[in-house]
């Protein structure tokens, strides 16, 4: 098999010290933190779309990176697509990383027809499989690309047309099987255009049960051929259409007991998606884990200044740590983990542009676990916030229904009481954690 980067060499820790951009300065994938090696807490994956399917085009040019099985126009598409799958895995096996995650289209062509298009996954699925044997990466997860065809331009769950409601059905089923033949932890359930750009045409409560039903019948399959990794949602509020259905996590999680499925799908909380959202990235995490729904997530940046899907490779300690943060105090992942939806910037081109992106983002996230471990052990963040409630120790008739409303008024009425409240310590806090960013090593 011919290298496709052969100036780099598998991917080493080097230590912070280190000025080597092809060495890992924090991403140290044996060092044990809170019990568990760093690999183990943040089970990296690199996704197929973002670094071999796209070429680096945008709505206003062309394409600009090096990828010649996108670029030959003569080659045959099943001969592109194993030598893109060659590129692929020999990029994973130098990194380092853990695993991978993949859109059906990203590592088959479409066929004439769909049967066409499902024997052409599944001779591309078993060439995976026999990569994955030799150099041991493993499938965090896969996924069904219902949203880039002109057919799905008006959605696919929720599309006012029933044939093509079946056409993604069936899309999904063989992409669910496939995934689990490869052993895949997770099955992601992006709804890429399930939504609306005008509600003068758009029956949303149609549109909503056509997608509660989708979902069902997801499970179910799930269910009848014995995969047992999570299905996961990824929200998203706008983009590509107006208005998205899987807004934000506490809307997703709505949505999920509406229909039933609370106890069988979680979430994918992509960081960028949260920003969209008007959201930090850590208040998406505690609301999952708050909910139980807290699955994986896509670790990403967007732009403060830009309002749409940047899919940067994240590169704030801080706003990772407070990600982090909350994943420790939820226990961590289970199936799920850190899937960089990451994609280079068009004048990156270069073919090692590829493996610094992916370097410095995984020392992000290695740096952000220390810090976040870092503040659990110390416990000072932890006792403030108990404290703050320590007040409702001896009150908790009110939370167990035993008060009425009448008699909270009776009772403040006769106190003569005039609670003030207590110093918040955010800056303090803020403080606290910045230290803990600072020290660590």
């Amino acid at each position: 098999m011919t290298e496709f980067f052969d100036t780099v060499e598998t991917i080493d820790y080097a230590g912070p010290d280190s000025t080597d951009p092809f060495a890992f300065r924090w991403y140290d994938a044996g060092r044990v933190v809170l019990d568990k090696t760093m690999e183990e807490h943040l089970r990296v994956g690199v996704c197929y779309w973002h670094s071999f399917t796209w070429d680096g085009f945008d709505i206003f040019g062309e394409g600009t990176l090096d990828r010649p099985w996108i670029s030959d126009r003569t080659a045959d598409p099943m001969d592109a697509a194993k030598t893109k799958m060659d590129a692929a895995f020999e990029f994973f096996e130098k990194l380092g990383a853990p695993f991978f995650s993949f859109h059906d289209i990203d590592i088959a062509p479409a066929g004439d027809t769909f049967a066409d298009t499902c024997r052409n996954l599944d001779e591309m699925v078993e060439l995976a499989a026999g990569h994955m044997d030799r150099t041991g990466t493993k499938l965090l997860w896969g996924t069904t690309n219902a949203f880039s065809h002109r057919r799905f331009m008006s959605g696919a769950a929720t599309n006012p047309d029933p044939e093509i409601f079946k056409y993604a059905a069936a899309q999904v089923a063989h992409c669910l099987s496939a995934t689990h033949r490869l052993g895949g932890a997770n099955y992601v359930l992006w709804g890429g255009r399930e939504g609306y750009d005008t509600l003068l045409n758009t029956d949303m409560g149609r549109e909503l049960d056509q997608l509660g039903r989708f979902l069902n019948m997801v499970v179910e399959h799930k269910h009848a051929i014995g995969f047992e990794g999570a299905l996961l949602i990824e929200p998203k509020p706008m983009e590509p259409t107006k208005h998205q259905y899987d807004h934000d996590v506490q809307t997703v999680h709505a949505f999920l007991q509406r229909h039933g499925l609370e106890n069988e799908i979680k979430v994918n909380i992509e960081v960028n998606h949260a920003t969209l959202s008007g959201h930090d990235f850590h208040h998406e995490v505690a609301a999952a884990v708050d909910a139980g729904i807290f699955g994986s997530v896509d670790a990403n940046a967007g732009d403060d200044r830009l309002g749409w899907d940047l899919d940067r490779f994240p590169g704030s300690v801080e706003d990772m740590t407070l990600g982090m943060l909350e994943i420790l105090r939820g226990g961590g992942f289970t199936t799920g983990g850190m899937m960089f939806d990451t994609k280079l910037r068009r004048q990156s081109i270069a073919r090692d542009d590829l493996f610094i992106a992916h370097i410095a983002g995984m020392d992000t996230l290695a740096k952000s676990l220390l810090a976040a471990a870092s503040i659990i052990e110390e416990g000072e963040l932890d006792r403030r916030r108990t404290a703050r409630y320590a007040g409702w120790d001896g009150a908790s008739d009110i939370l167990a229904g035993e008060v009425t409303l009448q008699q909270l008024h009776d009772e403040v009425f006769e106190s003569g009481r005039e609670p003030e409240g207590e110093s918040g310590r955010q800056e303090l806090l803020e403080a606290l954690i910045a230290r803990h960013i600072d020290r660590v090593n």
